[in-house]
């Protein structure tokens, strides 16, 4: 078995290296060639020692990850779908802007959290990513993108861990691949311009301010924890006012001074005035000062969702609310919904290990039935007293 060099962080290369009989500074040489370069050929790689070329050939191997698809959209927007074997596929897009480049990454292929208002979670969990999976996806897109932009210079200033699957579930790949990410013999990106997104992994959010603390982005989506179980199974184990403790705790540590909270404005279920106030009242309940910042994402419709979009409106109107507040508040502009790209969207061809559609279905019907029990039941007692 070789080693794939994109698992390694520059601490772990370093200890290949001296496992190799060489120098630690020759991984700092390698990694650049990896990740700054590009290179996938040992041969290409000029200023190693030759006998160091020859060991690498028979231990080593730079694998990216074969390209299924690549879409672009017509706002520029490109999506890759990317094999991760056994039937098992990723997608990661890139977002242009005028002022920054944006790649938003995936964690695992699917994923168990099944949010209702997400179309990756209605397809289930297969596994989690390895580190080399999660960077692979960066090294392509960067390198990719220079040769497609002709350009010399990074091209790639952003990285939104908000693809497929929940980061803080498969922390052990993460954070090497984080390092990678900050490294400046790799990508040198700022901690402030990488964002790590969790549904409310409480225990894993204090970990990651210790290891690697990078922006944190909070997939809040409700006001109260009624409907926050709804729509976030996940809140059943770390409720509301335990999320919030702990992001207020991850301030320490950010390098920003600000929690994003990514808010899905779904018609009718969450996007009401009385929702709104609830946020303001939620936000202040755990800090007094301006600590977060919303940002409220449109709803990307999907099969099986059963949820609609909030009109332009409704959205507009929960805006006013809080930044009438004094929160930081944001609309997002939807990008790439016209190749399924928009947040929300990612699904690729995973399968449903977890038989989460039948189990929906199940939990669905079951709801419906002790409804229809509920009203008979109501009915009986209430012929009964009319007799």
């Amino acid at each position: 078995m070789t080693a794939n060099l994109l698992d390694y962080d520059l601490e772990g290369l370093a200890a290949f290296c001296e496992r190799l009989g060489e120098k630690r500074f020759r991984s700092t040489q390698l990694f650049r060639w990896i990740h700054q370069k590009g290179a996938i050929a040992f041969d290409d790689m000029s200023d190693l020692a030759k006998s160091l070329r020859e060991k690498l050939k028979t231990t080593a191997d730079i694998v990216a990850l074969p390209v299924i698809s690549q879409t672009i959209s017509s706002d520029g927007t490109i999506k890759w779908l990317f094999d991760v074997g056994a039937g098992n596929a990723i997608e990661t897009v890139f977002i242009p802007e005028d002022d920054r480049g944006t790649l938003c990454i995936s964690s695992q292929a699917g994923c168990a959290v099944a949010c209702r208002f997400c179309s990756t979670g209605h397809q289930g969990f297969s596994r989690n990513l390895t580190t080399a999976e999660i960077i692979a996806q960066l090294w392509y897109a960067e390198h990719f993108l220079r040769k497609h932009l002709s350009r010399t210079e990074r091209v790639i200033s952003n990285v939104v861990m908000m693809g497929m699957g929940e980061p803080l579930q498969n922390y052990s790949s993460l954070v090497p691949a984080l390092r990678v990410m900050l490294d400046d013999n790799a990508y040198g990106l700022s901690r402030r311009r990488v964002t790590v997104s969790t549904s409310g992994v409480v225990p894993m959010i204090d970990r990651l301010a210790q290891d690697c603390p990078v922006a944190l982005a909070v997939s809040l989506h409700a006001s109260n924890d009624a409907l926050r179980n709804d729509l976030v199974p996940l809140n059943r184990k770390y409720p509301l006012a335990e999320l919030l403790q702990a992001c207020t705790r991850y301030l320490v540590a950010a390098p920003r001074d600000f929690i994003t909270f990514e808010y899905c404005m779904l018609d009718g279920v969450n996007d009401s005035l009385q929702h709104a106030q609830e946020v303001v009242k939620l936000v202040r309940s755990q800090h007094a000062g301006s600590w977060c910042k919303f940002n409220l994402i449109p709803f990307n419709p999907f099969p099986l969702s059963g949820l609609t979009r909030s009109p332009p409106e409704a959205v507009s109107a929960f805006c006013k609310v809080l930044s009438d507040a004094g929160i930081v508040t944001t609309i997002r502009k939807t990008r790439g919904d016209d190749i399924d790209a928009a947040c929300g969207q990612l699904a690729g061809d995973v399968r449903d290990r977890t038989d989460v559609q039948r189990r929906m279905i199940i939990r669905r019907s079951t709801e419906i039935t002790n409804q229809v029990n509920s009203n008979t039941a109501t009915a009986v007692r209430e012929d009964a007293f009319n007799d």
